[in-house]
């Protein structure tokens, strides 16, 4: 995303920098999940996690990275409805839109997948979070047309509604079985004996998401006011924990009953354990409601240096994500060769704080190759295929 010039009191720069600063971290907090389930592996965590296995510090680590595909997804649709405005409108919007979206489809079942299995042929191809983000792109390449209104209403609808669906599955020989697995029902699709996919993220509510970014997009226009923009996103940030906390009290729609636990920890930790695999109401209304109110807090430090390492991770997200996955896939060969399998069938690491740490080092070594890419693509804007990543 480049910086436009100022054009009202709410600067496109700021508006800009705050972003990128905002995708620059939960891109981090993604790196910290990706060490973890590179490093950590030998403790899995299942989905919502069982808190009397799960460590407090293994919990935090994984929660914090709940933020990541909702905010991402998020800020894919307010970038989009930005990249209308600078340049022609809605049917440049679509073109691009429908272009990247099949772009980001072809990469998770090509450079993505390899990066995760380094198995070629794959037997088994798991479609993620570029694969979600892909079709829902694909799925904003049609909304774009609604009137804004409409599109509003009907993204909060499909957040609002598709737990209503949780209880419907379809048989293996049913021909819904396929589509429905893909919209909201994650499992596996068999294609033949020896290759399958699996539905790691079922992409029904992240459509409600990215439209839901996209209506936001007026409020970071060229004519929009800063202060109606930040009055916006602190009660859009307020009314949705507000709504979180009620409805996680009443312990009943879409989501699995919290409960209280032997230490007042194991009660936080249950209240606050929510699903992601879909995600569901109170996983997106929490996530959400937080990244509001972090875009708000970035808009108010966007003079702060300490914002510039995470707007340059923001300005470069696919190339990251790539760079970040073949690096870990090379460092794991790499200890197993020098240290042997520690952990079982794996080797791993034997605290959460030597994830953390390593996580930190690792961004630290990105840091480089992500601002040198960022760079490239602000001075050869000639080069089309660069907007892409």
């Amino acid at each position: 995303m480049t910086l436009a010039p100022s054009r009202s009191t709410g600067t496109a720069v700021g508006r800009l920098l705050s972003i990128d600063a905002l995708r620059g971290m939960v891109i981090l907090f993604m790196l910290l999940d990706h060490v973890r389930e590179t490093f950590f592996l030998h403790r899995q965590v299942s989905d919502p996690m069982d808190i009397t296995t799960t460590e407090p510090a293994l919990f935090f680590s994984r929660t914090l990275a709940h933020l990541c595909a909702p905010v991402f997804v998020l800020l894919t649709g307010l970038s989009a409805w930005l990249y209308g405005e600078k340049y022609a409108g809605k049917a440049d919007v679509c073109s691009f839109l429908f272009k990247r979206g099949l772009f980001l489809v072809v990469l998770e079942f090509t450079l993505v997948n390899f990066a995760w299995t380094f198995q070629f042929p794959p037997t088994v191809i798991y479609m993620q979070v570029i694969w979600a983000i892909g079709l829902s792109m694909l799925a904003l390449s049609v909304m774009v047309w609604l009137p804004r209104p409409v599109l509003l209403l009907l993204s909060l609808a499909i957040i609002a509604g598709h737990n209503v669906l949780d209880g419907l599955h379809f048989p293996i020989e049913s021909a819904m079985h396929v589509p429905w697995a893909i919209l909201h029902d994650r499992g596996w699709i068999e294609l033949s004996e020896g290759f399958r996919l699996r539905t790691s993220y079922p992409v029904l509510p992240w459509i409600g998401v990215i439209g839901l970014g996209y209506a936001m997009g007026p409020w970071f226009g060229r004519a929009a006011q800063a202060t109606g923009r930040q009055r916006k996103l602190l009660l859009c940030g307020v009314l949705g924990l507000a709504g979180f906390v009620a409805l996680r009290l009443l312990n009943g729609y879409g989501e699995k009953p919290w409960s209280i636990g032997d230490t007042s920890v194991q009660t936080l930790m249950s209240f606050f354990n929510i699903t992601k695999y879909p995600p569901s109401l109170l996983f997106i209304a929490l996530t959400l409601s937080l990244g509001c109110l972090l875009l708000l807090w970035f808009e108010h430090l966007q003079k702060s240096r300490w914002l510039r390492p995470l707007t340059v991770f923001g300005s470069a997200p696919m190339f990251f994500y790539l760079l970040h996955l073949y690096a870990l896939k090379v460092l794991y060969l790499i200890a197993v060769a020098l240290f042997g399998l520690s952990q079982g069938a794996y080797f791993g690491f034997d605290s959460v704080g030597a994830v953390w740490i390593a996580a930190i080092l690792l961004a630290i070594a990105l840091y480089r190759p992500v601002r040198w890419f960022s760079g490239l693509k602000a001075r050869r804007r000639d080069i089309a295929w660069l907007k892409y990543l």
